[in-house]
C-alpha cells in the first residue's frame, strides 16, 4: 500500500496516536445537540471500518457512553474527542480536526441540523439533512 493511502493524526497532547489505512471516507458535519456539547461546536467526521484503523496510546483512551447506543472516545489526558462507535457497528468515526494534514477530502454534507446552534449558519451549498 502506498504512503498516501495511510493516514494518520493524534489527540492535541499527542498521547494517543492513530492510523487508517486505506481511502478515508467522505466526512459529514453533524450538528445534534451532543456532538455540539461533546466538541463545542459541530462536530466533523469520516467512517473507517474498525479493521483499518490502528490506536496507539489506549491506556489513555476512555470511553463515554453518550447513549445505549453509542460511545464517545477521548483522551483522558487532554480531553480530545476522538471518536464516535455505534454499539456492535463494525465502523467508527474519527474527528476530522485530529488528522494531521492534508487530508485530501472535503466536506459532503451537513447532518441533524434541526438541532444546530442559533448562534451560526450553514451557507456553504452542501447538503443538508434534518
Amino acid at each position: 500500500m502506498s504512503a498516501d493511502m495511510t493516514k494518520k493524526g493524534s489527540c492535541n497532547c499527542g498521547k494517543i496516536s492513530f492510523e487508517v489505512r486505506g481511502a478515508l471516507g467522505t466526512p459529514d458535519a453533524c450538528h445534534c445537540s451532543q456532538c455540539r456539547k461533546q466538541s463545542g461546536h459541530y462536530w466533523v467526521s469520516t467512517d473507517i471500518e474498525i479493521a483499518n484503523v490502528t490506536i496507539k496510546g489506549e491506556r489513555h483512551l476512555n470511553w463515554y457512553a453518550a447513549s445505549p447506543k453509542v460511545r464517545r472516545g477521548f483522551c483522558k489526558i487532554c480531553g480530545s474527542f476522538l471518536f464516535w462507535h455505534p454499539n456492535g457497528r463494525s465502523s467508527i468515526a474519527i474527528a476530522m480536526g485530529a488528522f494531521d494534514m492534508p487530508t485530501n477530502i472535503k466536506l459532503a454534507h451537513h447532518i441533524f441540523v434541526r438541532e444546530k446552534g442559533d448562534y451560526y449558519d450553514i451557507a456553504d451549498g452542501l447538503p443538508q439533512e434534518e
